[in-house]
């Protein structure tokens, strides 16, 4: 029997590949002679880097780069087994999870980091970028990250703006001047990953939705939405673009949108990404079950997840698909109009998260293996008919 093992990471538990190897054990408990490909996944946020480096063989790198107040701190990233393509996620460098609560402000965070980390990168010899936009702590439109590869912004009198790119910063620029940017950015490929469709301003764009998240207050969003439309009205005037109402320009606080202004970025569903570049749907073809899962399984995974991704490579294919969560939501049976064909929760009884986390790797072991005794159940059941 060929199996597929392609779940997600379990967030802030294990990696993807490390769930992948725990159900593999509970699938040889009962098929010991099972042939079980292992496949990371990811959706393009947390854990795409980690996901996509073991799914190729490939390496991570640390650098230390300027955080999101401003403060260095150490983030990572990864270059592909390819040795040409590397993947960031903007969370590393420019991510809420480094900036502790009392300090959230949205006026004042950059992105800086996250350019920084793609210089690095070019260093390295990238010639394609792929950068996750989950997870942002900035609602600067990337102009920090701009500034990091080599961009100007000019004030209304004529001086060069020091400070980091950042919400606050976007009223103070008078004028775009992109002659010292990086070179090689126009020799490179970038693909952002993200699901997020948010435009760049207004009701639905990336201050008033995510402003208030990363701290911002009512009076805060309407002045970072003012000047998102500010920037936005600089680069259709100084880069001839327009990422106004650019589908996905709001996500990670107009970083997409700073992204397709200064890099020439496209947008990609961040599943789908991961799917191509691991070359999932060629594994797939002539197995005998997939599997995939993720840490909670709920009606939202059949939407952009990576478990709804998986599913539906699978089911072009004619291969069932099952799912093991963490945990199921009362609602995740909505998830059997979306490609998957069963489920199963790697908790068999009552737990609190403290238990389910400390003993994660044997739950899945056991989760895996009884999904095999029912597959196998069935089997029996077929012949008999």
């Amino acid at each position: 029997m060929k199996i597929i093992i392609a779940p997600d990471s379990f967030k802030e538990n294990l990696t993807s590949l490390e769930v992948a190897t725990c159900i593999e054990k509970g699938i040889r408990k009962v098929l010991p002679n099972a042939r079980c490909i292992k496949i990371p996944m990811a959706d393009g946020g947390e854990g795409t880097v980690q996901s996509l480096v073991d799914a190729t063989r490939g390496r991570i790198y640390k650098k230390q780069v300027i955080g999101p107040l401003g403060n260095k701190v150490t983030a990572r990233y990864g270059m592909l087994g390819d040795g040409c393509t590397a993947v960031i996620e903007m969370a590393e460098a420019s991510g809420l999870p480094l900036v502790p609560h009392h300090k959230r402000n949205p006026m004042l965070t950059t992105t800086f980091g996250t350019g920084q980390l793609i210089t690095d990168a070019l260093n390295r010899g990238a010639k394609t970028i792929i950068i996750g936009l989950g997870g942002s702590a900035t609602v600067d439109g990337g102009s920090g990250l701009a500034q990091a590869l080599g961009v100007k912004f000019y004030a209304v009198d004529g001086k060069v703006i020091a400070h980091y790119g950042s919400g606050d910063v976007l009223a103070q620029i008078g004028r775009i001047d992109t002659r010292s940017l990086d070179p090689r950015i126009k020799k490179t490929k970038f693909i952002i990953a993200s699901d997020v469709t948010n435009p760049l301003c207004g009701p639905n764009g990336a201050a008033h939705v995510f402003g208030p998240q990363k701290g911002a207050t009512p009076v805060m969003v309407k002045t970072l939405d003012d000047n998102l439309k500010h920037f936005a009205d600089l680069i259709r005037r100084d880069l001839k673009k327009r990422v106004i109402d650019l589908r996905g320009a709001g996500a990670a606080g107009g970083l997409g949108a700073g992204l397709v202004a200064f890099t020439g970025a496209r947008i990609k569903r961040g599943v789908e990404l991961v799917i191509d570049i691991t070359g999932l749907s060629k594994h797939i073809k002539g197995a005998d079950l997939v599997i995939t899962g993720e840490g909670r399984v709920d009606f939202q995974t059949a939407f952009g997840k990576t478990p709804a991704g998986v599913a539906k490579a699978a089911k072009k294919l004619g291969v069932p698909c099952i799912a093991i969560g963490g945990s199921l939501a009362d609602d995740a049976r909505g998830v059997f109009e979306h490609g998957i064909s069963g489920l199963e929760s790697a908790a068999a009884r009552d737990m609190d998260l403290a238990e389910a986390l400390r003993e994660s790797r044997k739950h899945l072991e056991f989760a895996g293996e009884r999904v095999m005794r029912m597959l196998l159940i069935g089997q029996k059941m077929a012949r008999k008919k």
